[in-house]
């Protein structure tokens, strides 16, 4: 599975550096708080500096990177105190999103949606925790692509980036990951059958679950 199969196809080497950065920090392996050194990341990506800094100042935008003068660039700390104004926002949009989805997709999304349901479906607790993290990140990716709203796109996935920091800060002392992951494959299913209603009921119950989730460990 790719994590950023939104990147397939041809890109600029900045929007190449920000997807993989990007996907780096929100998973963290860069860790928080770790200084990000152009020159390395120059190297690790095979790319020149000046992508590399057209990508940083856009992850500070989504607050994934701060830069401080004369000390650098640093991935930012995971604030678990933001879990609840994250989730207030996505408690409203992401029912609208689903909606929208099950509404507008066109069938090329669908059926994508549907295989991404089905690979969900298989799923089984051996599978890394990574892993199942990688497949939370594309199923609401392709959800927001499929609402037809770029707007509503690039908020939400912003949104979804820090949500996710946060659950994988906590991730080794969280119970049911493969349930909660399980939880997409009705809600594609709804969306894929153009089930508004049902989708946008789903779409809440998720993310009112994730939240009580991870403040139950909190």
């Amino acid at each position: 599975m790719t994590l950023t199969r939104e990147a397939a196809g041809q890109v600029s080497l900045a929007e190449r550096a920000y997807l993989q950065l990007r996907d780096q920090l929100i998973m963290l392996d860069i860790a928080p708080g770790d200084p990000i050194i152009e020159g390395l990341l120059a190297a690790e990506l095979g790319i020149g500096r000046t992508p590399i800094r057209e990508a940083l100042k856009r992850l500070e935008t989504d607050h994934l990177v701060v830069s401080y003068p004369r000390r650098g660039t640093f991935a930012t700390i995971v604030d678990i105190t933001e879990l609840a104004a994250i989730s207030e926002m996505r408690q409203l949009l992401e029912p609208l999103a689903a909606r929208k989805a099950a509404l507008h997709a066109p069938d090329h999304l669908r059926g994508q949606l549907a295989r991404t349901a089905a690979e969900i479906a298989g799923l089984d607790a051996d599978r890394g925790r990574k892993t199942l993290m990688e497949y939370d990140l594309e199923v609401h990716r392709s959800i927001y692509r499929a609402a037809e709203n770029h707007h509503l796109e690039e908020t939400l996935v912003r949104l979804d980036n820090l949500a996710t920091r946060i659950w994988c800060l906590v991730l080794d002392r969280l119970p049911g990951v493969v349930e909660h992951i399980r939880e997409h494959v009705e809600l594609l299913e709804a969306i894929v059958d153009a089930d508004a209603d049902r989708a946008e009921r789903l779409a809440a119950e998720h993310v009112a679950h994730f939240g009580a989730s991870v403040r139950a460990i909190l």
